[in-house]
């Protein structure tokens, strides 16, 4: 991504994207993600080429009549970590601006690679989610 690619895509995290920790399987601690959500498809083809990671999904429409289909791009795990490295400076919102920050020089810090938590880890990564959750 070039500058104007990077400050741009943080615009749009900033007005329609969610940076979050999420569970994708059970049982599994919450990791990064980032998301956009829109009925441009476009738009997220172009995040997508862009970025080049991450998945679009189809959202359900349940009243075909009165709401437009639904999409949404996700970023996790690690590559949600490496596309905020390239964005943060470019995010205005405080709100997500610090939740990347946070991500970006806690999250990996916290996060044993084989899986494995010690209970001091466990209660550090739980002091960590509480942080995310109040920013």
């Amino acid at each position: 991504m070039n500058e104007i690619q990077k400050a741009y895509i943080a615009g749009i995290i900033d007005g329609e994207g969610s940076i979050m920790l999420q569970s994708f399987h059970k049982n599994q601690l919450p990791s990064p993600c980032v998301s956009v959500a829109s009925t441009s498809m476009e738009l997220l083809i172009y995040l997508k080429q862009i970025i080049s990671c991450g998945v679009i999904v189809k959202k359900k429409n349940y009243n075909t009549e009165k709401h437009h289909d639904s999409y949404t791009f996700y970023v996790r795990y690690n590559n949600a970590i490496n596309f905020l490295t390239e964005i943060e400076p470019y995010l205005i919102i405080e709100s997500k601006n610090k939740r990347a920050k946070l991500i970006i020089e806690k999250y990996k810090a916290l996060t044993p690679r084989n899986g494995r938590y010690s209970e001091e880890q466990l209660l550090l990564k739980e002091l960590f989610y509480k942080e995310f959750i109040n920013t």
